[in-house]
C-alpha cells in the first residue's frame, strides 16, 4: 500500500497531520507493508527571508489582521499541537522561505533519510525557533541525521533537486490539492488536512478490505475555526 503525503516545512498543520497520521498508522496491523511517499508542495513560493519579523506580524501584515488576532489564532495552533505531543513555540519561531529546506529534502532521500530530515526539519523550526533558510543551520541539521554537511552545502549552492520541486507541485496542481497536507492512498483517497489519527486508521483499514480495487476518491475535512488563513485542517496557499 502506497501513501503519498504533499507537505511544507513551514505549515504548522503539516507536522500535526504528520504525527496524527503516524499514531493512525502504528495501529494499523499492516502497517509494515505501507510505503509512505513524502512530497514537496511549497505553501509560499515568495516568503521572505530575515523578515525581521515575527510570525504574528507576518501573518498580521499578509492577512491585514490585527495583531492580536494573528497572535490568537496561532495560539490555537499551539493547543492543537499539544494535542498530539508537539510544542510550538510561536513566540520565537523565525519566519522564512522554506525552498532551501525542500531542496534538501531530495539529498536526504536520496540516502535514504527523508522522514527522518522531515521530523528534524519540522522540530527545528515549530519547536527549536531555528531559521530553516539560512545554509549553515541546515547543513548543521542534515548532519545531524547521519548526512555530510559539506555535500548538503552544495546542493544548496547549485540548486540541484529544483526538477524534483518543480515535479512535486505540477502532481500536487494536477491532481487538485488547494490546501496542505494532502494524504493520497493508494491512488484512491484523498485525504485533505489534519485529520483526527483514527480517519487515516480507518481509510487504512478500507483500502486494505478492498485489496485495491477502483474506487471513487473521497475527501475529508476537518472543521475548523481558523478563517481564511487555516481553515477546514489545511493551510492555504
Amino acid at each position: 500500500m502506497k501513501i503519498e503525503i504533499w507537505s511544507d516545512y513551514v505549515c504548522p498543520f503539516c507536522y500535526i497531520g504528520k504525527r496524527q497520521f503516524e499514531i493512525g498508522l502504528e495501529q494499523f496491523k499492516h502497517k509494515e507493508e505501507v510505503e509512505v511517499v513524502l512530497r514537496s508542495f511549497q505553501l509560499d513560493p515568495y516568503a521572505k527571508k530575515n523578515t525581521g519579523m515575527d510570525i504574528h506580524q507576518v501573518l498580521s501584515s499578509k492577512h491585514g489582521i490585527p495583531y492580536e488576532k494573528a497572535k490568537a489564532l496561532n495560539n490555537q495552533f499551539i493547543q492543537k499541537a499539544k494535542e498530539v505531543g508537539l510544542d510550538y513555540q510561536f513566540d520565537t519561531m523565525i519566519p522564512t522561505n522554506s525552498y532551501d529546506a525542500l531542496l534538501l529534502s531530495y539529498y536526504a532521500k536520496k540516502n535514504g533519510k527523508m522522514q527522518e530530515f522531515m521530523e528534524r526539519i519540522m522540530k527545528a523550526h515549530f519547536t527549536d525557533s531555528l531559521d530553516i533558510g539560512d545554509h549553515a543551520t541546515l547543513a548543521r541539521l542534515t548532519s545531524e541525521i547521519g548526512l555530510d554537511a559539506n555535500e548538503a552545502l552544495n546542493v544548496l549552492a547549485n540548486n540541484k533537486y529544483s526538477k524534483n520541486i518543480a515535479a512535486d507541485r505540477a502532481e500536487g496542481s494536477k491532481i487538485g490539492i488547494q490546501g496542505l497536507p494532502f494524504f493520497v492512498v493508494n491512488d484512491k483517497y484523498a485525504i485533505s488536512g489534519a485529520q483526527p489519527s483514527q480517519v487515516f486508521l480507518e481509510i487504512l483499514q478500507r483500502v486494505w478490505k478492498e485489496e485495491y480495487a477502483n474506487a471513487k476518491v473521497e475527501k475529508y475535512k476537518l472543521k475548523s475555526s481558523h478563517d481564511d488563513y487555516c481553515s477546514d485542517g489545511t493551510c492555504k496557499f
